[in-house]
């Protein structure tokens, strides 16, 4: 079993309809979702572009939380030649990490252990939206000047821009706290045979 360890550098929730995320010392992690965030729920509406359900659909909230890393920020602020770098509460993460290689990487099943008992299990890696590129390009300057574009923030964080997931067990998740990571690894019992 691969296990890494980390650092939460901060920790966040944001209301409906507030761009980006405020950052708080401590954060509930419920199996339902996250207390007072508003991504906080076990459903969600089906997206046009990225979901297999028509547009609407009441589904499976697989996006309870999300999470990125300091030194993805880090990446991300150089190759957008940003002035200020760029934050987690900033692109609406609900978690920050330090110390964890390839953070964007890590497979779907790894679990995230807190000091506290909570555990958060990844679902997917989380895809940079356009959305979110046109309010950056709104909002942040370049060190050189240069109006940023739209596409800017999806280009690039296209490798980087963090992970989401469910609650396997609630709990408190502070600033500062150790986590411990076990990466997922798939069972070579359970590897398909070719078909002919």
């Amino acid at each position: 079993m691969n296990q890494l360890k980390g650092t939460v550098v901060s920790v966040h929730t944001g209301a409906s309809g507030q761009f980006g995320k405020n950052e708080q010392p401590s954060i509930m992690v419920e199996v339902e979702g996250i207390a007072g965030d508003r991504h906080g729920s076990s459903k969600r509406a089906a997206w046009a572009v990225t979901d297999k359900q028509p547009e609407g659909t009441v589904r499976r909230n697989e996006r309870i939380w999300s999470a990125i890393s300091v030194e993805e920020l880090m990446q991300i602020t150089e190759d957008m030649d940003l002035a200020e770098p760029l934050t987690a509460a900033t692109i609406g993460a609900n978690f920050c990490f330090e110390g964890i290689p390839e953070f964007s990487r890590l497979p779907r099943g790894t679990t995230f252990r807190f000091p506290s008992g909570a555990e958060l299990q990844v679902e997917n890696f989380n895809p940079p939206c356009l959305g979110m590129g046109k309010k950056l390009a709104e909002l942040m300057q370049t060190r050189s000047g240069k109006q940023l574009e739209n596409t800017a923030f999806s280009k690039a964080s296209k490798l980087s821009r963090g992970l989401v997931g469910v609650v396997e067990v609630a709990g408190e998740v502070r600033s500062g706290d150790t986590v411990d990571i076990i990466v997922y690894e798939h069972p070579s019992w359970l590897a398909r045979t070719e078909l002919p």
